[in-house]
């Protein structure tokens, strides 16, 4: 975290001084451990959610709740069912299933619907992302417990609560699916893993995370349309999409239909000589391999 908000105040504005207790011998000098900064809040009636028996580190936003530190430290230590903010134990979670309508325009959430309460229908964007995490939260949906690699070079392992999140991204990825060419797609798919790294380290305002972020809005000028998901147990299912802009046709995937219907032509013998080009290098590959 240090590195992501120093470079970031950095590339905003050069002039300001990072004041970073971490980095501060007469502090680090002070507090030695996280139970050292627990009794020091307790003397100075400072609020924290942190206890002596429960010491982990918690950061929370709209997105999500991250938990580190303390017991987590160890790597074989599962986290306390008390320990959640956001999501409830899949175990535990209602054993109906629910349904919702996640709509998307040019690749932004714009409406959330439920399907299986139809008065839930919001459109302002927060009220929209809160419903998310309330439904998505209900159903134990959003939970991971990974170990990441931290730019400095530690290992350290994290517990995640991102519940309206892992529903956008369940849908948003179903849908471009649908909308996005393939080649268009496979950049993506290699921009996006560039984008998560950039981010994570804090070069957002860096030019090559400009250069990244307009490359893949670009890509989702027709990511239009909706996606149902189905909700159980901590498990999001994608059950439906549609868009009028989709790439997709059903008469050039069916298999009852022959030549692709009446707006593409496709016949079926061109895959013979598709075939045979394509196995040209593997019969060659073949070869030299008996050889060898």
């Amino acid at each position: 975290d240090q590195v992501r908000f120093e470079l970031c105040a950095q590339a905003l504005n050069a002039n300001l001084k990072t004041i970073a207790p971490w980095r501060d011998l007469e502090f680090i000098e002070k507090f030695k451990g996280r139970q050292d900064l627990i009794a020091y809040a307790r003397e100075q009636n400072i609020p924290i959610d942190a206890t002596p028996k429960a010491p982990y580190s918690v950061d929370e936003n709209l997105y999500h709740t991250s938990y580190e530190s303390g017991m987590l430290e160890d790597p074989m230590t599962a986290p306390i069912p008390e320990m959640f903010k956001m999501t409830v134990d899949p175990k535990v979670a209602p054993n109906e299933s629910e349904s919702i309508r996640i709509h998307f325009k040019a690749g932004i959430p714009v409406q959330v619907s439920n399907l299986s309460h139809p008065q839930v229908d919001e459109t302002d964007p927060l009220l929209l992302f809160l419903e998310l995490n309330r439904v998505a939260g209900k159903h134990g949906i959003g939970r991971i417990d990974i170990v990441e690699n931290r730019f400095v070079g530690i290992k350290s392992r994290g517990v995640y609560e991102t519940p309206g999140g892992t529903l956008l991204r369940a849908a948003h990825l179903d849908l471009e699916g649908l909308c996005l060419d393939r080649e268009v797609m496979k950049l993506r798919d290699s921009l996006s893993v560039k984008f998560a790294e950039f981010c994570y380290n804090g070069f957002w305002f860096a030019p090559e995370m400009d250069f990244v972020r307009h490359a893949i809005e670009f890509s989702q000028k027709n990511v239009t349309g909706y996606v149902d998901l189905e909700l159980y147990k901590g498990n999001v299912t994608v059950i439906g999409r549609y868009s009028n802009v989709a790439l997709y046709s059903a008469d050039l995937a069916s298999m009852d239909l022959e030549g692709g219907g009446a707006n593409i032509e496709y016949n079926p013998s061109d895959a013979q000589g598709f075939i045979r080009i394509n196995a040209t290098r593997l019969k060659a590959h073949n070869l030299v391999q008996k050889r060898a």
